[in-house]
């Protein structure tokens, strides 16, 4: 089993950027396909991006393309979502998660792990 840990989150001004961070306790990273998912307040939680197992496939949500970039580092066990150009929509919990399978995957049921969250507030 394996734990996660979000880091990174807090109050941003539109246009400003965050890196989000996910660290892994109990099994190395490097075994799980990673996810990045959000949810704002009265919504259902949606994906975000994905990446593979050997960081080489991604996935991401067309709403984030070209804004965000997800990045695992194997050595340190930690996947990242670098977002830029934040938006006061992007104003979520984003939460990172973990599946056993070798694809990047966008449906919140494919994946067997999640962290706790992180908020994520932009200002206009």
């Amino acid at each position: 089993q394996v734990q996660l840990v979000e880091s990174g989150g807090g109050l941003v001004q539109a246009g400003g950027s965050l890196r989000l961070s996910c660290a892994a306790s109990g099994r190395t990273l490097s075994m799980y396909t990673m996810g990045w998912f959000r949810q704002a307040p009265g919504k259902e939680r949606e994906f975000v991006a994905s990446i593979s197992r050997s960081g080489v496939n991604t996935k991401y949500a067309d709403f984030v393309r070209g804004r965000f970039t997800v990045l695992r580092d194997i050595v340190k066990s930690t996947v990242y979502l670098q977002m830029n150009s934040l938006k006061p929509e992007d104003t979520a919990v984003f939460y990172c998660a973990a599946r056993s399978g070798y694809s990047p995957k966008g449906d919140p049921i494919d994946y067997d792990y999640w962290g706790q969250g992180t908020q994520v507030t932009v200002s206009s």
